[in-house]
């Protein structure tokens, strides 16, 4: 894990926002089943603030499922997208309002991100990229039986092509635990500028990217 700041013994009992009373977004970006949401549970459990956990999956479910079935290509379409605008706006009220939020979120396409950008503009954001090789992926889509085979595979080549991070994980290799210990101990430890301050930067001084 790049950054890895793990907790070493004894209570661990620091404010790790860099301006405190601040709201801080942590950002849980991978794939279907690259165990995002094991990581943001845990990460519930060994900080030191009350976060909420938000995730996309979630939002999606509140949606009535009769009637999303009903739908059609184009409105299925639109329908999602306005989902996961919603979501992120979502995510900016609870975080204005002084709350504390790990976000789990999968940046299949481009107007995602560039989405999170603008809208969490002014909002601390600690963007995490959670990685998991494909034969590990397709080994859990299988296991956990609840996702379309293939589905995760599909995701990959689109949901890291930004290239920035804060942080970054690799599941295949630490437990979600750790993933959160190291992520807490990175949080302690992080100055400078934020990824999410570049990508803006950079979207700014060449457009956004399409889709």
């Amino acid at each position: 894990m790049r950054g890895d700041g793990r907790a070493r013994g004894g209570p661990w009992r620091v404010d790790h926002r860099p301006h405190q009373g601040e709201p801080l977004i942590i950002f849980l970006n991978g794939t279907s089943s690259s165990g995002k949401s094991s990581i943001a549970s845990e990460l519930l459990r060994v900080l030191d603030t009350p976060y909420f956990h938000l995730s996309v999956d979630a939002i999606g479910a509140l949606r009535a499922v009769e009637r999303t079935l009903e739908l059609d290509g184009p409105e299925l379409a639109d329908v999602l997208r306005r989902t996961r605008a919603g979501f992120h706006r979502a995510v900016a009220g609870m975080a204005q309002a002084g709350n504390d939020v790990v976000v789990d979120h999968v940046l299949s396409e481009p107007w995602r991100l560039q989405d999170c950008l603008d809208v969490w503009e002014g909002l601390d954001v600690v963007f995490v990229g959670v990685h998991c090789p494909p034969d590990e992926l397709e080994r859990r889509e299988k296991a956990r039986g609840d996702r379309v085979p293939g589905q995760a595979a599909a995701q990959l080549p689109f949901v890291h092509q930004h290239g920035l991070y804060d942080f970054e994980c690799d599941t295949s290799t630490s437990s979600p635990r750790e993933c959160a210990l190291a992520i807490r101990g990175f949080l302690v430890q992080a100055t400078g500028k934020r990824a999410f301050d570049e990508l803006r930067g950079r979207t700014r001084r060449h457009g956004p990217s399409p889709g």
